[in-house]
């Protein structure tokens, strides 16, 4: 029977608790990693050395780690275990964290930010999430994790700003401390231990597929995307709070700017992503790319006055929330039914190294030129973002779907192979021969109406 993950049953309770656990464990990770985004160049100058390009190398100096470390990381988790990688990245954020949090030096915060970094866990989560979870309770997990990073980068940037209110940014670093062995706990108390880890194609990555996913145009686009938005995201939230300081706005009064403008932005999200669902989803794209392009060009032209930096945050949070549900969403997609973990390692890697080079490239920018021409510098980058957009298709909208082979399916493997490929709704079969899994790529609609409870075979052929 070929697996679904939309099936009606129910997660066992230990599907539920690895579900929340890992979910927890994502989320403060992520949190510790973002919360100093939108006020940390607020408070950099009170370290030694510091400069607008330190301060913003020290903002996107984990993004390079992460994107280097990711598929490293994965692999190891093959070899070595899930937990003891996991445990070993938690345990560099809390290292790191913790120099950051006592540095006087802005190469110390840099060092620390680094560390940080280092522990480039997001792909060795998901791998564990797959090993603790049944074929047709896979899909749910997915979704649950790869909601929890989007929750919590929201929460990162309506936390920092109301947390500094009554703490200085060394705190904060600690609390990021504190949420490493918070993971840690739950990791080793509440997560369970999987029976066994094995290498899956909708989680781990292959460097020979990787590769070949580099020359596919539909997700290069996403992939070159994902980069853009997080280089825009990172080198903006550089130069915004020191924009709101300058125009009379106390550190500690931020949130009052930040809170209002998400909550606003998120009545934006629900329309914007019910239109995606009902095939306008390129028109919905370029649409956000534009109007990120137009908060740029907003940035720069108005004054800076605290309501007009008010406007253009909402615009801005408005856009990107669009963006950063959908994109991961887009490569699931799209993405070839075998080579899901690699397409999403590309993805990881893209979008925090967007960070690193926003950081850095918005800290020269905003050092040796000014405010305006970081707007200017990322309002030219949203136009050749749009143009790359504008050839952008919409993809069909199709699920995954896993098929373990019985003992028989693999000794008929072509008839078997074939019997699935002519099965209503099923556009894409793939057969990886390590995991003895076939990967289907269907249209929900028609492959659950033509669902039949087994696979049986005739004289040479067979039957789904």
């Amino acid at each position: 029977m070929v697996s679904s993950s939309s099936s009606s049953s129910a997660m066992l309770p230990s599907e539920r608790r690895a579900t929340g656990s890992l979910a927890a464990i994502y989320i403060f990770r992520m949190l510790g990693l973002f919360i100093v985004l939108p006020v940390f160049s607020l408070f950099a100058g009170e370290y030694a050395h510091s400069t607008p390009f330190m301060v913003g190398l020290a903002i996107g100096m984990y993004g390079i780690f992460q994107a280097v470390l990711q598929v490293p990381f994965g692999m190891l988790s093959d070899r070595f275990g899930r937990k003891l990688m996991i445990t070993i990245g938690l345990i560099l954020l809390a290292l790191g964290s913790v120099i950051a949090a006592t540095a006087e030096s802005i190469y110390v915060v840099i060092l620390g930010r680094a560390l940080q970094g280092a522990g480039a866990i997001s792909a060795v989560i998901m791998a564990l999430a797959a090993d603790l979870t049944r074929d047709e309770q896979r899909t749910k997990i997915m979704a649950v994790l790869g909601a929890s990073i989007g929750f919590a980068f929201i929460l990162a940037l309506m936390l920092g700003p109301l947390l500094i209110t009554w703490f200085s940014i060394g705190a904060l670093f600690w609390l990021t401390a504190a949420t490493a062995v918070i993971g840690l706990v739950l990791l080793h108390t509440v997560v369970p231990d999987p029976e066994i880890s094995v290498h899956r194609a909708e989680t781990g990555a292959n460097l020979v597929r990787m590769r070949e996913l580099l020359r596919d145009p539909q997700l290069l686009r996403l992939d070159c995307s994902i980069f853009v938005l997080h280089t825009i995201i990172t080198a903006t939230f550089l130069a915004v709070p020191l924009l709101l300081l300058n125009n009379g706005l106390e550190a500690n009064q931020h949130w009052r700017i930040y809170l209002p403008a998400m909550a606003m932005a998120s009545i934006v999200l629900i329309p914007m992503m019910m239109g995606a669902e009902r095939n306008y989803l390129k028109p919905i794209l370029l649409t956000c790319v534009a109007g990120l392009l137009a908060t740029q060009l907003f940035f720069w032209l108005m004054p800076h006055s605290i309501t007009n930096l008010f406007i253009g945050i909402f615009l801005f949070f408005s856009f990107l929330t669009v963006l950063e549900a959908l994109f991961p969403s887009l490569v699931s997609r799209i993405a070839p039914a075998d080579a899901k973990g690699s397409a999403m390692g590309v993805y990881s890697s893209s979008q925090f190294m967007g960070g690193f080079v926003g950081g850095a490239g918005g800290g020269w920018l905003y050092g040796a030129f000014g405010a305006s021409a970081v707007f200017i510098a990322l309002g030219i980058l949203c136009a050749v973002w749009l143009m790359l957009v504008k050839g952008f298709t919409s993809p069909e909208k199709l699920f995954m779907r896993r098929h373990r082979l019985s003992e028989l399916e693999r000794e008929r493997l072509t008839d078997t192979l074939a019997a699935l490929r002519a099965r209503p709704g099923v556009a894409e079969v793939a057969f990886v021969e390590a995991e003895g899994v076939a990967y289907l790529k269907v249209n929900k609609a028609l492959f659950d109406s033509h669902s039949e409870p087994a696979m049986t075979h005739t004289a040479g052929s067979a039957k789904v």
